[in-house]
């Protein structure tokens, strides 16, 4: 088993935080299972928010999601001019068999423009 880093992100419509747990969760969900992980395979999760999402915080979805032993952090994303509005973002750390060719980034609806060269 080798320890490698998966990302991904969503942008949301609104600022609510049942959207948030919605999108958050379809994040989540995606990353897992485009790379054939459960939670027992996350070392530990980083999310970050851009400064205009206030709502809630991404990692509650995750812990809603079940992965309760997995240690979780958030943090705001730099205010940056002209930087794509209500983004989540997510690094995950995980532990698998693939090699790092094989990982799976994960960047749902608007996001794939963020990262249009490694987003799936």
């Amino acid at each position: 088993m080798a320890v490698r880093a998966v990302r991904g992100a969503v942008q949301l419509e609104r600022d609510e935080p049942e959207h948030m747990q919605e999108q958050v969760s379809a994040l989540l969900t995606a990353v897992l299972g485009r790379n054939a992980l459960d939670p027992d395979d996350l070392i530990s999760v980083w999310f970050t928010a851009t400064p205009d999402l206030h709502s809630d915080f991404p990692a509650a979805a995750a812990r809603k999601l079940g992965i309760t032993d997995v240690p979780l952090i958030c943090a705001q994303e730099l205010d940056i001019a002209g930087a794509m509005p209500r983004v989540v973002r997510v690094l995950a750390h995980i532990e698998t068999s693939l090699p790092k060719s094989e990982i799976a980034h994960v960047y749902l609806g608007a996001a794939a423009a963020l990262r249009k060269d490694i987003a799936q």
